[in-house]
């Protein structure tokens, strides 16, 4: 819940889980084979920024070959480690800082 993405940024005034639960019930009606494309996908540790890189080292989670980013608006992702059907999360990441995005609009 702390460090450089935890959940202490309000959106619109409102904590992140008020806003992050509702689009995670949506997801857990789903299939992984249904949610995992272009949107909501795996990143490499490679591709990870060094900010996160060092978290998953002060956590002892450097061990894991990838984790996993929903993808909740144009910018806001929660991203964490999935194994087989479950999601544990990591991450709040409001501003795409996990994974630095080049595309335009994330």
């Amino acid at each position: 819940m702390d460090g450089p993405f935890g959940w202490d940024a309000p959106i619109e005034g409102l904590h992140p889980l008020l806003h992050v639960l509702p689009k995670l019930k949506e997801l857990e009606t789903m299939f992984w084979y249904e949610i995992a494309g272009n949107r909501h996908h795996a990143i490499q540790i490679d591709s990870l920024s060094h900010a996160a890189k060092q978290r998953l080292n002060e956590l002892r989670l450097d061990d894991v070959d990838e984790v996993f980013s929903f993808a909740l608006t144009g910018r806001q992702r929660l991203v964490g480690i999935r194994d087989r059907n479950v999601f544990r999360v990591l991450w709040w990441d409001p501003d795409h800082q996990v994974c630095i995005s080049h595309k335009k609009g994330t």
